[in-house]
């Protein structure tokens, strides 16, 4: 059934945290809404707005009758750097200004003419400020994990974990001593995790870290709400989603979404809706010369930084491989340095075998035959389009949840492995070489291959993600025109 009048149809209100990583899963789940009968409105910060508008054009931003962007103040000074905020300081301005101005935006969507009363508002599991807004309204709220299930286990560990006095540290010492290194076998749902395997926000001396505050608390609420969604599949998480379940049992697992996308084609958008930074479709073309599963993908996301002398051993440990590599480097991924300037040496020696770019499509790129390997951050969005290509990573970990997708990564899933945090040029020719050419990365390539099966039946109709959308559709937002459980008409 298709609804033509904009304004009878069920309106969602979208709020994603400003960043990169949470606002692609928004667009993605946004779209396959849109695609079933829903009206749009997709809320950015106005940091955010103007860097669409920056990479995708004004005409993009413009939207369409039935989606629409809005935006709203995220509380910090006026800025125009191409690069995320700073972390801590955005979760902390989210939490104490944007309440007020998207209280107005609700408020002024509800009186318009031109678009429908708000039905539901769907807001990122860090966006608690939202949740409240939807209370005052009296319209129902629904959560959107954009992490990972077991990093949402994680979290929901701080309080536990003070309670059980393994917080805060003492001192400093806690990073070199050994200290986190200690294993925690009273966690439901995880197996094998050590102190280190958790967010990395338990890393503090003092209880009144910004950041431990926010994501313990937030998890808190979010776990709290009456349904939330999440990016993963029943058969990749099922350990931690039974545990997720016992708490709150409207859980739906619907992803990837990116391949669940696949079945709702939407002409209206580009493929790189939600992107901050302008993609270089060129790297799709040099990708094309080489040999099936020969290339290294390197791509450390959104956020991760790095010291000036860690970037030039990850480009020497590539160096010296003798393998070709596709490196994405943000122009803001060296700390406290305004350009990253790699030596001419280097560029010199890698030019035939090495293309590097500030920003590309991840996705096209993971699909591309020639990818043999994915040296990444082990951000959620990077490491479910991994599962979901078949491709074996090396995981160097960067912040927040990243610790414990790398040990899912590496111990539960067994696609990958790991690199030093202290990372060395001799471990990085020796792990890229062992994951494209050696025995081991043709085992763990083996064992990609079964997720990326699991992956894509879970994705497909009739799989357990397809069918707990529209459980999604037909039991949390209560429509029931866009789906006939027995039939597939709809792709």
């Amino acid at each position: 059934m298709e609804l033509h009048d904009n304004t009878q149809k069920p309106h969602i209100v979208c709020v994603p945290f400003p960043a990169q990583g949470h606002v692609n899963p928004f667009m993605q789940l946004s779209k396959l809404l849109h695609y079933n009968g829903f009206h749009i409105t997709f809320v950015n910060t106005e940091f955010n707005h103007r860097r669409l508008v920056k990479s995708l054009g004004q005409d993009y931003v413009k939207g369409l009758p039935d989606f629409q962007f809005e935006t709203i103040p995220d509380g910090l000074l006026h800025s125009d750097i191409d690069a995320t905020q700073d972390v801590p300081i955005l979760c902390d301005a989210t939490k104490k200004h944007c309440y007020e101005p998207f209280k107005e935006l609700v408020k002024k969507l509800n009186s318009s003419d031109e678009v429908p009363s708000v039905s539901y508002i769907i807001a990122d599991g860090t966006m608690g400020f939202a949740g409240k807004v939807a209370r005052e309204f009296g319209i129902p709220d629904l959560q959107l994990w954009t992490a990972s299930a077991c990093g949402f286990v994680g979290y929901l560990q701080f309080h536990e974990l003070v309670r059980r006095g393994f917080l805060p540290f003492k001192d400093e010492n806690f990073s070199t001593d050994g200290t986190l290194d200690t294993s925690l076998d009273w966690i439901s749902g995880m197996k094998d995790i050590r102190l280190k395997d958790l967010p990395s926000f338990i890393r503090v001396t003092n209880l009144d870290d910004i950041m431990f505050n926010f994501l313990g608390s937030e998890a808190q609420n979010c776990l709290k709400s009456s349904s939330i969604i999440i990016n993963t599949f029943q058969e990749l998480d099922s350990e931690v989603l039974q545990v997720l379940m016992s708490k709150n049992p409207n859980i739906y697992p619907i992803g990837p979404l990116h391949l669940l996308g696949k079945h709702f084609p939407n002409k209206s958008f580009k493929s790189n809706g939600s992107s901050f930074w302008k993609n270089d479709p060129k790297c799709m073309q040099w990708l094309d010369q080489w040999e099936p599963s020969s290339v290294i993908y390197v791509n450390y996301g959104s956020i991760t930084v790095m010291t000036k002398d860690h970037l030039n051993e990850f480009a020497w440990g590539l160096a010296n491989s003798n393998l070709p590599f596709l490196w994405i480097l943000r122009p803001d991924l060296v700390k406290n340095e305004e350009s990253i300037g790699l030596a001419q040496e280097f560029l010199d020696e890698v030019k035939d075998r090495g293309y590097i770019t500030s920003w590309c499509i991840q996705e096209q790129v993971l699909a591309h035959p020639s990818i043999g390997v994915f040296l990444t951050h082990c951000g959620w969005n990077s490491t479910i389009e991994g599962i979901s290509e078949g491709v074996p990573m090396i995981g160097w970990p960067f912040f927040a949840e990243q610790q414990t997708n790398c040990r899912y990564i590496t111990k539960t899933w067994g696609i990958g492995v790991d690199i030093n945090e202290d990372v060395k040029r001799e471990q990085v020719t020796k792990l890229v070489k062992d994951m494209v050419k050696g025995e081991r990365g043709k085992k763990i390539r083996e064992k990609c291959l079964e997720w990326k099966k699991k992956a894509i039946e879970a994705s497909d109709i009739g799989g357990s993600s397809y069918n707990n959308f529209y459980r999604l559709i037909n039991e949390a937002l209560h429509y029931h025109a866009a789906y006939n459980s027995s039939s597939d008409s709809q792709v």
